[in-house]
């Protein structure tokens, strides 16, 4: 697969890894997010120019992203942990439910076909940027966060949605925090402590998955995640988080909502185009 392709083309691939993998770190860091977000639509055209079919691009650049996720997000989770104060009793509370829900997330999407994982993260993106968008001081639900079952509830949904999406789950417990008048910065710290929680578990799942698909996919893939771009997107992106912690310290609550509400809508119209065939 590799063999036909042009050596300036291939290094034009690297060089589009490697920028990818600076703006997932600088994502990872100033959102809270792992950067799945950001790297599932770029992997997915880099896997589709070196000729992965279009049955098997989703599954390995979510895998890809996943895998990626892990040092990324702990590098975030630590940056952040320096400067904002984290809700630990949260991370206390979602650990086990979370990590079931990866568990069945990663499950169903081994079974699921491309098309369901581009309509997972199109609705991901849609939801996520009109609440933060549109989103008014007074959308809350409540003053103070609920008890441990309505929280284990958004921890599993949180589970279960990430590996379909290819995401650390650090953006949507953002917005379910920020609902409960959790402030915008810790709510974006203690979100960033989940990156690991589900990529790891979410990870060896898609490399299980991927085993009996080998043939079809690019040489060095694990299962469905690809080495090069665990290392290339995943080596840069976890030396720049730490930059992104620093900048979202230089934010107002307003600015990193619409910012990270723009950036979801743009990923959302990606893969509607994809959904229509283009």
């Amino acid at each position: 697969m590799l063999a036909s392709i042009p050596v300036d083309h291939l290094m034009w691939l690297a060089g589009a890894l490697l920028v990818a993998g600076f703006a997932t770190g600088i994502l990872a860091g100033l959102f809270g997010i792992g950067g799945g977000a950001i790297i599932v639509p770029v992997l997915y055209e880099v896997f589709g120019a070196v000729g992965v079919s279009d049955s098997e691009r989703m599954h390995l650049s979510v895998g890809t992203a996943l895998a990626i996720i892990v040092p990324t997000a702990l590098r975030s989770y630590f940056a952040h942990r320096a400067r904002t104060k984290i809700d630990n009793s949260v991370l206390k509370i979602w650990a086990a439910p979370l990590v079931v829900g990866v568990i069945a997330g990663t499950a169903l999407a081994a079974v699921s076909n491309d098309v369901v994982l581009k309509i997972a993260f199109v609705a991901f993106a849609v939801l996520m940027s009109g609440k933060l968008l549109f989103g008014r001081e007074s959308w809350v639900i409540a003053d103070r966060l609920p008890g441990r079952l309505a929280m284990s509830a958004y921890a599993f949904g949180i589970g279960l949605a990430s590996p379909l999406i290819g995401i650390s789950g650090g953006g949507i417990a953002t917005v379910v925090l920020t609902l409960y008048r959790v402030p915008i910065h810790t709510a974006i710290a203690t979100s960033a402590g989940l990156g690991a929680l589900i990529a790891v578990p979410g990870t060896i799942g898609y490399v299980i998955s991927g085993i009996p698909h080998l043939p079809n996919l690019p040489p060095l893939s694990i299962g469905y995640v690809s080495l090069p771009g665990l290392v290339l997107v995943g080596g840069v992106a976890t030396l720049a988080a730490p930059l992104g912690a620093r900048l979202a310290h230089a934010f107002t609550k307003r600015q990193l909502e619409v910012g990270f509400g723009l950036y979801l809508l743009l990923v959302g119209l990606r893969f509607v185009i994809a959904l229509a065939g283009f």
